[in-house]
């Protein structure tokens, strides 16, 4: 197939194709089409794509002469018609969020795979956008937090006597929450964790976190690991006891999300009213409201005294390794898609059930239908 790799949005420093996949790829007998400087911004000048195979075009070429286009954010509308009737499309577009834009491209003829929506089983691992991602959001976010905390990490026994450790509390002990305990330990603080999901305390206490436990959460093994929706009895308890480790916290990561649905605050004013005077707060679930009230996507706010970093981005900070897990998740979809040269879109098997959102005209994403 001619398989066509975009540049992304100029906020966007990642690309949707490492060099190393382009060259499996031609290997196996594809054409690529790449964007003049597509991954620049990611350190991966034009040359590297022509060295794997890959001829260098215009966007107006890679669109039209594509049938198949790769992009990490959404086309805009004008791409979207440009490429025209028929063409599959492979990025990260939040279907359970932007259900609007999924009726749009289902009417323009086009077919959408969207990579955050590939299903949590042991065979798609390879293929996990949310999973490598979070990798990376989990790691830079303790480093956002050391850089903006007016205080060490790491325990110091200095001449001018002895510094004690920052106290970390990570909420939510998924990917991201477990990489963000991982460094904060290797830089020296002392973590605790919490998760709705007690099957995760062993995690947490393998890397020397200290796991909080709050009795009678429900956990749904349909969620895919996800977190789920929890009774109003249990959040009121899970308040009162999160409350005690946030008001002693130097550092507060957050990660709960819920799929397709706004992020609970677990985070209210009033807790932050009683946190220590330059205490941090790394809000990754930011993007559908944040865990933390006074958190503004992308920004840095300073709120009762604490600072507040809203951050869905972290990925895009990190560009060139943040770039080559994604394209290796991207490749390993395309393992099973492409069968010698012919597309395999067989919608029995469950990973191109649960990843493909729109095709033929119609959503044919189950969770949209409903």
């Amino acid at each position: 197939m001619i398989l066509g790799v975009l540049k992304e949005p100029t906020s966007e420093k990642r690309v949707s194709m490492h060099p190393e996949a382009v060259k499996a790829l031609v290997g196996a007998g594809n054409q690529v089409l790449v964007e003049t400087d597509a991954g620049l911004s990611a350190f991966l000048a034009d040359e590297l794509y022509t060295e794997a195979g890959a001829k260098i075009a215009s966007r107006t070429e890679t669109i039209s002469q594509s049938e198949m286009l790769f992009q990490i954010n959404p086309l805009t509308s004008e791409d979207r018609i440009a490429a025209g009737n028929g063409k599959i499309i492979i990025g990260v577009y939040q279907p359970l969020v932007e259900r609007d834009l999924m009726k749009e491209i289902a009417s323009q003829g086009l077919t959408l795979l969207s990579m955050d929506a590939i299903p949590r089983i042991s065979r798609a691992q390879s293929m996990d956008v949310l999973s490598s991602m979070s990798t990376v959001s989990g790691y830079k976010a303790v480093l956002l937090a050391a850089a903006n905390l007016p205080r060490f990490f790491p325990m110091l026994m200095t001449a001018a006597g002895t510094i004690a450790p920052a106290k970390v509390l990570v909420i939510g002990a998924g990917v991201a929450g477990l990489q963000a305990i991982a460094t904060a330990k290797r830089l020296g603080a002392v973590v605790e964790a919490f998760d709705t999901r007690a099957s995760v305390k062993e995690q947490v206490e393998s890397l020397g976190g200290k796991f909080v436990d709050v009795p009678g959460a429900v956990e749904d093994k349909a969620a895919g690991g996800y977190a789920v929706e929890q009774s109003e009895e249990y959040k009121q308890k899970q308040s009162e006891m999160l409350e005690k480790s946030i008001v002693k916290s130097d550092v507060v990561i957050t990660t709960a999300l819920i799929p397709g649905r706004k992020a609970p605050i677990l985070i209210t004013r009033e807790m932050l009213v009683k946190m220590k005077p330059g205490a941090v707060v790394v809000d990754l679930a930011s993007i559908n409201g944040g865990n933390c009230e006074g958190t503004v996507d992308n920004e840095t706010v300073t709120v009762e005294g604490v600072t507040i970093i809203g951050s869905s981005a972290l990925p895009a900070t990190m560009p060139e390794d943040a770039t080559k897990m994604y394209s290796k998740n991207v490749h390993n979809l395309l393992k099973l898609l492409l069968n010698g040269d012919k597309l395999n879109l067989n919608f029995e098997d469950a990973i191109i059930q649960g990843t493909c959102i729109t095709h033929g005209g119609e959503i044919v994403y189950a969770p949209l239908k409903k």
